[in-house]
């Protein structure tokens, strides 16, 4: 269930013109709308069906109007809706009623193939404790959204300007074992930002950390949001709740 609370506390130019280079040269587009997210009316169900169980309401009747270059925090208690909202906003998974749009366009009208595309084009998603793989280094780990499209060599340096950016350029041929809860997190986030993003996606990425770890979490986060990338982000951390533009409380 929702409290819809959209509280809008600040909010800087969102007229999305303009070429945008990130200081990690992750060259960013110039946006192509002002809100590059949108969720009208989503509401979310889960169970039903021919089982005859009555299906359950986890959200209902949510808004949201994500601006580029804005950080919205949806907060509330574990089991509020948190993560659903996320996968939703990101594609992922489609809500029982409602429109998600991405820069204006709506899910409603793209084929299961054109939104995995425009998905990698426009959303990088980290999910709680950003999974990486065990075998790989962490600048492997942030070069694999590449290989799909062949352009592993074209954006390593980018993927190294990405770990120097997130405080990890001493340690990218570290392996995931090797490196702290914190870490491992920075280099999920760094994986999410490869390929340009425009929608930064994050469940509870300080969930787990220590209170030194997750701010800087929380400070690579409000960043991005500098170099013009949107950042929808699940948590329950009152600093991050604190720092983020915008707010939902899920209830």
């Amino acid at each position: 269930m929702t409290n819809d609370l959209n509280l809008r506390r600040a909010r800087g130019n969102d007229d999305g013109e303009g070429s945008l280079q990130t200081r990690a040269n992750t060259l960013v587009k110039a946006a192509d709308h002002g809100t590059p997210l949108e969720l009208n009316n989503i509401t979310i169900r889960y169970g039903g069906g021919k089982g005859g169980a009555d299906a359950v309401s986890v959200v209902e009747g949510f808004d949201l109007t994500l601006h580029a270059g804005e950080m919205h925090c949806v907060a509330g208690r574990s089991g509020s809706g948190k993560t659903s909202i996320l996968t939703v906003g990101a594609g992922l998974t489609l809500p029982t009623s409602g429109r998600v749009l991405w820069e204006g366009e709506s899910l409603e009208s793209m084929g299961d193939d054109e939104i995995a595309d425009r998905r990698r084009a426009l959303i990088g998603y980290v999910d709680q404790g950003g999974a990486l793989i065990d075998g790989m280094s962490a600048l492997e780990n942030v070069l694999l959204p590449a290989v799909p499209d062949g352009e592993v060599d074209q954006r390593r340096d980018m993927a190294k300007d990405l770990l120097d950016l997130v405080g990890l350029g001493r340690r990218m041929r570290h392996r995931p074992a090797q490196l702290s809860g914190g870490e491992r997190q920075r280099v999920a986030i760094a994986r999410a930002l490869i390929l340009g993003t425009r929608v930064l996606v994050v469940d509870e990425p300080t969930a787990s950390l220590d209170r030194a770890s997750a701010n800087r979490i929380i400070s690579i986060l409000k960043d991005t949001t500098s170099d013009g990338i949107a950042v929808l982000v699940a948590s329950h951390d009152h600093e991050l709740v604190r720092l983020s533009d915008t707010l939902t409380e899920l209830i």
